[in-house]
């Protein structure tokens, strides 16, 4: 039996699982930090904060610049600045929407699409083999859990700010 509780051949306590995760997370962050870029991409300068906005774009396809900050959880400002940057090196296009000129659609340009899907392929990949094995609903615990983290960590940062 834990320290809380837990019966052990049941799973772990949240002592436990709190000193696992906390020594399990930074070797996560560096390995994502280390993750490996399509030589195209690396003569490109990118960082780690180009690839969310690349993958909301692979997966999800173009969007606007507001899409894309409400998504990135940034304000459009900053939005538009880290677009700026890709447009600048070619790996993202700029168009004018259709149905509102004022509007602008961001998507990967053509000659980068197979240069993103390497630089996400190995994240997909370990990321499909670590859900795999889960049921729909340890899946959907699993990504609930992660998300509540990140959240809880942005409150305490917020909080810091506002101290600080």
């Amino acid at each position: 039996m834990s320290s809380d509780g837990v019966p052990e051949n049941d799973g772990i306590g949240v002592d436990d699982g709190v000193r696992t995760l906390l020594l399990l997370m930074p070797r996560v962050v560096a390995r994502t930090k280390r993750s490996r870029k399509p030589q195209a991409l690396v003569e490109l300068n990118l960082a780690p904060r180009h690839l969310s906005l690349l993958a909301y774009l692979f997966f999800d396809g173009p969007l606007s610049v507001n899409e894309l900050a409400d998504r990135l959880e940034l304000v459009p400002a900053t939005v538009s600045l880290l677009i700026g940057e890709l447009n600048r090196n070619g790996v993202v296009d700029r168009e004018e929407d259709e149905k509102d000129r004022r509007r602008k659609i961001v998507s990967i340009a053509p000659a980068h699409v197979d240069g993103v899907r390497c630089w996400l392929e190995d994240a997909v990949q370990a990321w499909h083999n670590a859900l795999e094995p889960l049921t729909p609903r340890e899946r959907k615990t699993f990504v609930e859990t992660l998300s509540a983290y990140e959240q809880g960590l942005g409150r305490a940062q917020r909080k810091g700010e506002q101290r600080g």
